[in-house]
Order: C-alpha cells, then structure tokens, then sequence
C-alpha cells in the first residue's frame, strides 16, 4: 500500500482535512494506494510558497534552470522501472508499456531542457534613436492538473515547459493515479528550489480549489466537463486557461485501400491502452465498397488484442463504457466482438467491435474512452469527411486513402487539431496543435508550448536628451 503525500515549501506531510481516498487495483481490487486528501487550506498554502519562490526561480539564468531539468530528467530516467511497476498497479497499463510511456516523459524533460535557453523573443524596426523588442517573461505561478491514463508522460510536458521557462508549479496529479504522480513529484523535486514545485491530492473539489486560487495559468489535460469548469473559473480570476480535453477523434477509411491493413490501423487506434488514450480513435466512417471485408478483419483483429491488453482504470468506466455499448445495441447496432463485461474480478472489457452504427448513437456522438469500435458505413469519401466534422470534439482524425486529394481535401477541411493521413498514431516531436470545440484550447505540447507558459513584454528604450 502506497500512503501518499503532499509537498507544500519543501516539506512532505499528509493532507490536513480529515479525508482519504483509496485506489483499487483496476485487476483485482485489492487496494492499492491511501490518499490522504489536501484542504482548502493546504491549496492556499502551496499557491503562496510557490507564489514566493516565484521571484527567485524566474531570475535564475536560463541555462541553470535547463541543467536542473536535466537533472531531473536523468532521475525519471533511473526511476523509470519502479514507476512503471506503480502505474500498472493504480490504472492497469501493463508494466513493460507502463514503462515505454514513462521514458517519452523523460524524452519531453530532456526536449525542454533544451528548448528552454533557446526561448527568445524578437527585435522591432524602430529607428536609429531608439531600441524596441519584445521580451518573454514567466507568467508566475502555474496550477499544472493532470490525468490518470498517461500520468507520466503528460505530466513531464506541462511541468517541463513550465518550470523551464521560469515558473513556479503547483501539481494536482489525478485521484485515479496519486501515487504516480506523488513518486514523479518525489524524484524531480529535489532539483529545484524548495517552493518551486509543490503537489496537492485529491479528487475534483481540490482541482477545483486549485483552479480558483492565486495562479497565472491552469493547465489541465482530462474531461471536457473539467476543463470547462476551469475555463468558468479562470474567467473569474483572469488566469490563463490552457486546457486539452476530450474528443471522439474519428477515423476515415476511404475506397481502394486495404481493408485488412485499414483493419489493423483501426484496432491500433481503438484497443491500444484499452482505448484509453485522448487521440483514440472513437468512431469509424468506412466506405461502403471496402466495407465488409473491413468489418470482417476488424473482427478478427479485435480477438487478437483481447489477451494484449489491460483492464480499465476501474469498474467505474468500465461501466459507462458498456453502458454505451448495450444503448447502441438496443438502437440497432450489432456486435462483431466483445459488447459484454466479463465474468471475474477487475475492470475488464473486451476489444469490442460494433456495426450498423449512426451518427446519432452516443458511442458514436460522445468520447467512449473504453476499447470500443463503432462503424459507420458511407457511400462517398465527402459523406464520411461531413459525419467526421459534425461532432461537438475536434482533438484529432485520421484518414486511410490512396488518393492525394482526398488526403488534402482532408487535412484541410477537417476541424481538428492534428489530422493523420495513414497511421492512427505518430508525429514528429515538435508538433503541436490547437484543439478545437469541447476539447480544449491552446498548445498543450511542442515548443509553443513555452509561448503559453510565458508573457510577451513589448519594450521601448532611447537614450536621454543631450544636455542632462
């Protein structure tokens, strides 16, 4: 058992309201982590030290600020095993993937570390007399709120990017996965200067006390339903709202294209992480000439992730996800795969595939975060591309097809953030995108999002009058 704690000044102590959570393994429901909860008070008082660190942290050169987080990366890095081991056990990933998205957060430390020095503003077009620039600046303190189904990984973006550029943090990691948020905190700390990282736990009313405080900047990764809550509070405080939320991100499977390698692309999409990721892939629109041979092999790929993959984070989710599954079967929909929970313990779903789908089916029209894949059959490429568009989410899309204008004809037209053209998954490292709708807003990741975390100065110096 896992008895976590927070980190307010420099000090780890347990929370002070008489409150405590318990995570259950998401196999078998032993127990796993105790969570003492933060108070209001305890809130306050890790926004004011990291408000008083602030000064001194913003003033450290660049490039020291950049050797701490390198330090840090390097103790990720060596912690690597170890934090896998208790993120399998909080949110069910197995261990070995566990570990492959613990060491892309290292890799996103050690990008930061870098980009971090080479953050500059630019020079104006004044004249001979006067010097004009603009200048960044550190917004201050930045509330840093991270999810349960990456916690490693998004948490070294948002906390790179911030502490590199010279703020001080305050991380809230999620209730589903406090023990993995509370080691990471463990192991990076202790390379900054007491206040400059602090942590609190707990569920949604210590995120909420957290976006309300005394911060420049809310950064929250998770559900719509949160980050427009944030966005209400920031309206009130004048933070900066910087938020990447949910999406039923779709894929496009085109005419003429390989419908046993579409399959494949499909189930990757749809059954990595058990569905658990914000860039799943939520809903398929497959062309009616490819269709059933798509299906077919859908089918038969989704068998063969039922052994590869882990449970949901818990019987919570797991729940609503059949829920959505059992509301599309009684509309219409027929089940390939999957479609039942399993008997025994744990929050296990099955690979599920579901045909004869419509776009009005909430397992189509609303995020599933469970492995599920509903399919919708088109007759034309510029049918499956409006469906795709018509959705309340624009966080990502992907498009399978052989032909370059529907390619183009895609990227251009769909409102998503980041739009992938034959793989459901990849990218370079410095992408980042701006997602649209009810899935947030701002850069979330990439260089830019040094830009978010930092303020634009514009400075005008000329010399004093002759004669003084």
């Amino acid at each position: 058992m896992y008895d976590v704690e927070q980190l307010i000044a420099g000090t780890w102590t347990p929370g002070s309201e008489d409150r405590t959570l318990t995570v259950l393994d998401p196999r078998d429901g032993t127990p796993v982590t105790r969570v003492p909860v933060s108070s209001d008070a305890d809130v306050a008082a890790a926004v004011k030290a990291a408000r008083d660190a602030a000064a001194g942290w913003a003033r450290t050169a660049p490039a020291a600020r950049a050797a701490a987080l390198h330090a840090a990366a390097t103790a990720v890095d060596a912690a690597a095993d170890e934090l896998a081991v208790i993120m399998s056990a909080e949110m069910g990933k197995p261990v070995g993937e566990a570990r492959d998205s613990i060491m892309a957060g290292v890799g996103t430390l050690r990008q930061y570390a870098e980009l971090g020095p080479a953050h500059r503003g630019r020079a104006l077009a004044g004249n001979d007399e006067a010097i004009d620039l603009m200048a960044y600046a550190p917004r201050g303190v930045v509330a840093v709120i991270t999810p349960w189904n990456d916690p490693v990984a998004v948490s070294c973006g948002l906390l790179g990017a911030a502490l590199v550029t010279g703020n001080a943090v305050v991380h809230k990691p999620s209730e589903r996965t406090p023990a993995t948020g509370w080691r990471l905190g463990q192991i990076v700390a202790p390379h900054f200067p007491d206040g400059v990282l602090g942590l609190v736990n707990g569920d949604g009313p210590v995120g909420a006390a957290l976006a309300a405080s005394d911060v420049d900047v809310v950064a929250h990764v998770g559900s719509t339903a949160t980050g427009r809550a944030i966005a209400a509070a920031c309206a009130r405080t004048g933070a900066k709202a910087l938020l990447e939320n949910g999406g039923s991100d779709p894929l496009i499977v085109d005419a003429g294209v390989d419908p046993v390698w579409a399959a494949q692309q499909a189930a990757l999409g749809a059954f990595a992480n058990s569905g658990q990721i914000c860039v799943a892939v939520e809903r398929v629109y497959v062309h009616r000439e490819i269709a059933q041979p798509f299906l077919s092999a859908l089918a038969d790929e989704a068998s063969s992730w039922a052994t590869r993959i882990g449970p949901l984070v818990d019987t919570r989710l797991r729940d609503g996800v059949d829920e959505q599954v059992q509301a599309a079967v009684r509309d219409g929909a027929r089940v390939l795969s999957g479609g039942a929970i399993p008997d025994g313990p744990g929050a296990f779903y099955p690979p599920t595939v579901l045909a004869d789908c419509t776009d009005d089916m909430t397992v189509v029209r609303e995020e599933t975060f469970g492995p599920v894949a509903p399919v919708v059959v088109v007759d034309t490429f510029g049918s499956a591309l409006a469906r795709a568009a018509d959705s309340p989410y624009g966080l990502a899309a992907t498009v399978l097809t052989t032909s370059m204008s529907n390619a183009q004809q895609a990227w251009r037209e769909l409102p998503a953030g980041t739009v992938k053209v034959n793989a459901v998954f990849g990218g370079a490292p410095g992408g980042a995108a701006h997602p649209r709708r009810g899935s947030g807003q701002g850069f979330g990741y990439g260089p830019e999002l040094l830009d978010e975390m930092t303020v634009m100065k514009a400075v005008h110096i000329e010399a004093p009058p002759t004669g003084w």
